[in-house]
């Protein structure tokens, strides 16, 4: 797919990874809906100005199937379509096992994996239709290996990839793609706050002995969109960690 003037629809993209990828695309000629819980603050917009390309504004909750229906007709009205869809929202609410509430679980699970569901099925009959499309899910590694206090958000990125790899199955022969990427340890907010010390335990179980950057997982998620003939993958961009 030539990205010029196609319209990409990026969930979480205020802050971090989805920031990254919306930059990403609009450096690419790519028009972008950029997303968030609440409204999208002037100073994030006045950042794509130099591009050249169309950015709309919607806000919503992804989780509520509802709302996600409102934003894709909002971003199909604005744009004439969606051509990507990039399923970047997620939280997370570590605990361990023995501590971990219902609630805990359920709200991680909502967001991350119904989210992805619920932008997804809002998407594809307008994508199956055009006969084109490509929606890129964005997993992780802790959803290929588990990790302690996450059984929650791992349960979540481990369906994910479930998700799309049976998506990918149905839609295959009508031409939308569905792929998955899983990040391994990315500089992020978060990672800004972790102590030192656990910082670089994280970093020694990585081969390459670093974090990757927002910007390096935007560039695999760029060529995902671009591959007519790649789907039904789940890519980790972790440095090593997860090869086997």
């Amino acid at each position: 797919m030539e990205l010029t003037q196609k319209n990409v629809f990026i969930t979480g993209s205020t802050r971090g990874i989805g920031l990254a990828i919306a930059h990403k695309f609009a450096s690419l000629g790519a028009n972008v809906v950029l997303n968030g819980r609440s409204a999208i603050a002037q100073d994030i917009l006045d950042q794509f100005k130099d591009y050249g390309v169309k950015v709309v504004a919607i806000s919503g909750d992804v989780s509520d199937n509802a709302d996600a229906k409102r934003m894709v007709d909002e971003a199909v009205e604005a744009l004439g379509s969606v051509d990507v869809l990039v399923n970047n929202a997620g939280i997370t609410n570590d605990k361990l096992m023995l501590k971990m509430t219902e609630d805990d679980f359920e709200r991680v699970l909502k967001i991350n994996l119904t989210g992805a569901f619920n932008m997804t099925q809002s998407v594809l009959k307008p994508m199956t239709k055009a006969r084109q499309g490509a929606i890129i899910n964005m997993s992780s590694v802790v959803g290929l290996t588990g990790n302690v206090g996450q059984a929650n958000y791992a349960a979540s990125k481990a369906g994910l990839n479930g998700f799309t790899k049976s998506v990918a199955r149905e839609v295959a022969a009508r031409g939308v793609r569905v792929n998955a990427i899983a990040p391994g340890f990315i500089e992020s907010d978060m990672t800004d706050a972790i102590p030192d010390k656990m910082k670089d335990a994280m970093v020694a179980q990585v081969p390459m002995k670093r974090m990757g950057q927002p910007e390096e997982v935007a560039e695999v998620t760029a060529f995902l969109a671009t591959q007519e003939y790649l789907t039904g993958q789940v890519i980790a961009i972790d440095g090593g960690m997860t090869m086997q």
